[in-house]
């Protein structure tokens, strides 16, 4: 999973979006992620609800939703 960009919760902007730094194995406690702005944040994740998948660049701004890699609720709000 190092290196995919996910959609993290957030109280503010709802989403934000963050690459994962660190890869992910089964059981562990915490995502590593770096923010958009460059912030490293260490994210608790239950493993049963990883945070969705961000849709490569390529894909932002499609006219048909049923195009997208991934569809979400933070995947449609950000296209």
């Amino acid at each position: 999973l190092q290196y995919n960009r996910v959609w993290i919760p957030d109280n503010e902007e709802v989403w934000q979006s963050a690459e994962i730094t660190k890869n992910y194995k089964t059981g562990d406690r915490f995502l590593h992620v770096q923010l958009e702005d460059g912030t490293d944040l260490s994210y608790p994740v239950d493993p049963a609800a990883l945070p969705p998948l961000r849709n490569p660049d390529i894909l932002v701004g499609e006219n048909d939703l049923t195009a997208l890699s991934y569809l979400h609720e933070p995947a449609v709000l950000h296209n």
